[in-house]
């Protein structure tokens, strides 16, 4: 691959993550508000950190910091049931988590790594819709956009060209 190529998939790369980070996003002020419903008897503080743990566990990010891996020690049952959850809760939000998934993977895989386990978690907890087709990253992106304007985010629009639609999938 010549070094143009390799920036190009690399630029392709950095959209597509900034595009999955914008899901994470969204499922995070979902999962809040509805862990806020559940908890209301809890801080904000917490509310926060729950719907954190959820998000980071669903993508399969671990945060290192001591106060999120204490808080994650010590609600472990309770970020376990909002996992399960998530399938009922937020089912509007399953295509989009779905698809952020399939890209992150995709994504990781490019560049060297294997996290296809969060996909199996996913469809463990059963908010991996199976019969769904992996995305072209132009599809996925413009579903980004859809979303975001929806949430009141705003996503600058990113170029894909047909070539690098079908690269990253091939």
């Amino acid at each position: 691959m010549s070094s143009e190529s390799l920036e190009k998939q690399s630029q392709l790369i950095s959209a597509l993550r900034e595009g999955v980070a914008v899901v994470q996003m969204i499922f995070f002020k979902e999962v809040r508000a509805t862990v806020g419903e559940k908890f209301s008897d809890k801080d904000p503080g917490f509310i926060s950190m729950l719907a954190g743990a959820v998000i980071n566990e669903v993508f399969g990010t671990v945060n290192p910091e001591q106060r999120f891996a204490d808080f994650r020690k010590g609600n472990r049952g309770t970020i376990e049931q909002e996992l399960i959850s998530l399938k009922t809760d937020h089912a509007g939000l399953l295509p989009a988590l779905t698809d952020a998934l399939r890209i992150q993977v995709l994504c990781d895989n490019q560049e060297g790594s294997d996290s296809s386990d969060i996909l199996k978690q996913a469809d463990t907890l059963g908010i991996l819709q199976e019969d769904r087709t992996v995305p072209m990253p132009s599809t996925f992106m413009t579903l980004v956009r859809g979303l975001g304007e929806q949430h009141n985010l705003i996503i600058a629009p990113v170029q894909i060209t047909p070539e690098q639609d079908k690269q990253l999938v091939h």
